[in-house]
């Protein structure tokens, strides 16, 4: 299922947890993820059984953690927190500037494929909102100015 230099990088990782290959999960389908660019129901299972564990935990941590993707995605992946307190200091003004700006809803992606806009639960920083994640990348006090020109960067 993966290259060569891929499956060292596997075995690399699930070594840092002697006896506890479960603790390797998260790093694991990260670095599965980069390289596949989503974890697809044959990907889980592939990650069960190299880890030792059973297909639904995979899953159960996939659909968990906001960074991990059992569906494709753009090539930019942006999460905007929807919180309260992120609501309050501009990230209400925030998702309509980027569902306009880019045409599409909360967990859509563009025709082109080039962004996903997704709901983060919290982003920890209620004192720079508003909060946005470009591929995991933080950006925050931002302004509509700014937010246009990091979407021009990413294209």
């Amino acid at each position: 299922m993966f290259p060569d230099d891929v499956k060292a990088e596997l075995e690399e990782i699930r070594g840092r947890f002697p006896g506890h290959d479960k603790a390797a999960m998260v790093p694991v389908l990260r670095r599965v993820q980069e390289h596949k660019g989503w974890l697809d129901q044959a990907t889980q299972a592939w990650v069960a059984e190299f880890l030792g564990v059973t297909a639904i935990e995979v899953h159960e941590v996939v659909t968990f953690y906001p960074m991990l993707y059992d569906k494709p995605v753009g090539r930019n992946v942006l999460h905007v927190c929807r919180t309260l307190s992120c609501e309050v200091c501009g990230a209400r003004e925030l998702w309509a500037h980027l569902e306009q700006k880019l045409g599409i809803k909360r967990g859509e992606t563009t025709p082109d494929g080039r962004f996903t806009l997704k709901a983060a639960e919290c982003l920890a920083s209620c004192g720079t909102a508003p909060v946005l994640l470009i591929n995991n990348e933080r950006h925050e006090n931002l302004s509509l100015e700014q937010v246009d020109k990091l979407l021009e960067a990413a294209r």
